[in-house]
């Protein structure tokens, strides 16, 4: 009994190799690192017009922080996406995609007149389409 391989659940994961297993897997993840350069660099850019006045001076509808939440949900769906198709890359990313599509709705609400009732009917339907994906291409 002793020489079998424990199930997964049984497995120690306090040892140091374990710890290190982990640690290798989970932080050295280049989808996770580029969708944060990409979120600063977004926010810088948007924080940049702002300051600079190029937004207002350009677009009429420029609205410093509907153009940042906008992107930065955008791109969070499109990382969830990309760990998606990825199957490399694959982790969990519905929570992603919640956050995504919220920041997108809270975004493209400021900047559209669309009004608050149409885009948070978009975002609860993207965020049930997600949970009902997710559950149907989920791993066993």
């Amino acid at each position: 009994m002793s020489g079998e391989p424990r199930p997964d659940s049984e497995r120690r994961t306090d040892s140091p190799e374990a710890e290190y297993r982990w640690d290798r897997r989970w932080h050295r993840d280049p989808i996770s690192a580029w969708c944060w350069a990409a979120l600063f660099i977004w926010t810088g850019l948007g924080l940049l017009a702002h300051t600079t006045g190029w937004g207002r001076d350009t677009y009429a509808w420029w609205n410093t922080w509907a153009v940042i939440l906008a992107g930065a949900g955008a791109i969070l769906v499109l990382c969830a996406l990309v760990r998606l198709v990825v199957p490399r890359r694959r982790r969990p990313f519905t929570g992603n995609l919640i956050v995504g599509f919220v920041l997108l709705g809270v975004g493209l609400g400021a900047l559209t007149n669309w009004g608050a009732g149409t885009i948070l009917a978009f975002v609860l339907i993207a965020i049930g389409l997600v949970i009902i994906l997710g559950g149907l291409f989920r791993r066993r």
